[in-house]
């Protein structure tokens, strides 16, 4: 069965999700990394999910949504309702309009379902708010991460959702997340790009010949090419 014969359903934990916990140290519950970044992926991550189940397309320089039947999943049906509302959006615009109060959303709904918890240690009478969200069940991240591993250890093609990921973390610069040795690093870069463009993710590959639909592959590299403009390029150390 070939990725473009696959019925994409929304899964027990959304991409927004996997990258969240990725980006937070499971022990001290603290986000590591570029939080914008991180808030651009999310955004990113939940138009990935709703074009991986068909619900929405790229046309003509925006994302619209070609079915609006509810997913399943709360926080993609609110924005997928949204969507079907309002106007058309270029991919720029929609993660900008997400990103904000999304972090929030996804943090609350992995902690009712027991994901992680919520660690609330305000101070001086409730002028300083902090929070941390250690993790409850480690068996979601770590079924992430395995799908990872597999992905940058050997040369088989990933699904459709895994092929994502990987493109957002690269676009993200959220690869030190995957906590890997510096002698690791450099190869595991490198591989994660070969997954994006073999994926049509980077405008070097052939929709035709991409391992996923192209309809979700051409949704995918217009949200990475959108975060990376708004992250600017990397700081040269």
């Amino acid at each position: 069965m070939t990725p473009a014969t696959i019925v994409c359903l929304m899964t027990s934990i959304a991409l927004a999700e996997e990258l969240l916990l990725l980006a937070y140290d499971d022990q001290t519950g603290k986000a590591t990394g570029s939080r914008i970044g991180l808030d651009l992926g999310m955004a990113a991550a939940v138009l990935v999910d709703l074009a991986l189940a068909g619900r929405i397309a790229y046309v003509a320089g925006n994302l619209v949504v070609n079915d609006p039947t509810p997913t399943g999943d709360p926080i993609a049906d609110r924005i997928l309702a949204k969507a079907a509302d309002d106007d058309p959006h270029t991919p720029a615009q929609w993660v900008q309009r997400l990103r904000h109060r999304l972090r929030q959303h996804v943090l609350d709904d992995l902690i009712t379902r027991g994901v992680i918890r919520d660690e609330d240690e305000t101070q001086m009478g409730g002028v300083i708010h902090l929070h941390r969200y250690p993790t409850t069940d480690p068996a979601f991240e770590a079924e992430i991460r395995k799908r990872l591993a597999e992905a940058l250890i050997t040369d088989a093609v990933p699904d459709e959702r895994t092929a994502a990921l990987c493109t957002l973390l690269v676009a993200t610069r959220m690869e030190p997340a995957l906590r890997l040795p510096p002698e690791e690093a450099a190869r595991a870069h490198e591989r994660l790009e070969k997954i994006a463009s073999g994926a049509g993710f980077s405008g070097d590959a052939n929709l035709e010949n991409s391992i996923v639909r192209p309809s979700v592959a051409l949704v995918v590299a217009t949200l990475g090419n959108a975060i990376r403009a708004a992250l600017g390029a990397p700081r040269v150390v």
